[in-house]
């Protein structure tokens, strides 16, 4: 299992969940955000006095999918918040040693996959 924290642009994230539903995906966290990297920000005046704003908004997704769908995740999370200009996002994966549904006491991938 892996873990897939993606940061994206606030207005790509509409597009982000209907792509992870098509994939029919058990679950998704979202937190709202600051970041700063190539995008750099603004600069702003404020009482006279001139502040770089450099911490940007983003959406943070995490997801945690069986092995065999990380790839297919990255590549459509890419395509669709992809506009080609700095702030695009990133995307990092990680190692899940262990998943547990409280509920039931699945574990693996039975925890994060649908149940009946």
């Amino acid at each position: 299992m892996k873990k897939i924290e993606a940061f994206i642009r606030p207005e790509k994230l509409e597009d982000i969940k209907v792509i992870l539903k098509k994939l029919d995906l058990n679950g998704m966290s979202l937190s709202q955000v600051m970041g700063c990297g190539n995008q750099k920000g603004w600069k702003e005046f404020i009482r006279g006095a001139e502040v770089d704003v450099n911490f940007l908004p983003k959406i943070k997704i995490e997801v945690v999918v069986p092995d065999e769908q990380v790839d297919t995740v990255i590549d459509h999370i890419t395509e669709t918040a992809r506009t080609g200009e700095a702030g695009d996002g990133k995307i990092f994966v990680f190692d899940i040693a262990e998943a547990v549904r409280i509920r039931t006491g699945e574990r693996g991938n039975d925890a994060i996959c649908h149940t009946k």
